[in-house]
């Protein structure tokens, strides 16, 4: 298993974050790393989201969402091809701390091709994350 965990404090109540974070029709306004998610979002329903590491190329996931917890947390599972191959159970979590939030995002990889996509994740994946944690928390804030 390989994990990336990125995190970012905003100057927000979690439910504004989670706003912004679950307007998933305005993703490419703002979003430079999940440029869509189509479907809808609900524990068990299957979505389509594209992602656009900078430095890579784009992919289209239709991953599995696992949890829909309002102010807190969206989990979702995804896999390259077939189950086994290369899986990612993306997360992103919402720590309320008042007038603040903490938001992670973070993904587990798992899977037999994991060490082809090292590279990419660590430094292009993990840049994504970085981008798209910057991009909320400037939107959140404003």
């Amino acid at each position: 298993m390989k994990e990336i965990r990125t995190e970012i404090k905003i100057n927000a109540p979690a439910e504004k974050v989670w706003n912004v974070l679950s307007d998933f029709e305005a993703y490419p306004e703002w979003n430079p790393f999940v440029k869509y998610i189509k479907g809808t979002v609900a524990v068990n329903n299957k979505i389509e989201t594209h992602i656009a590491p900078p430095g890579a190329n784009a992919m289209t996931f239709k991953p599995r969402v696992l949890k829909f917890d309002t102010n807190k947390e969206l989990r979702w599972l995804g896999h390259l091809l077939i189950p086994g191959l290369f899986d990612g159970e993306h997360i992103f979590e919402l720590m309320a701390n008042g007038n603040t939030t903490t938001f992670v995002q973070r993904e587990e990889f798992r899977g037999i091709l994991i060490p082809l996509f090292k590279k990419m994740l660590d430094v292009n994946t993990r840049q994504g994350f970085e981008a798209m944690n910057k991009a909320l928390k400037e939107r959140a804030e404003a």
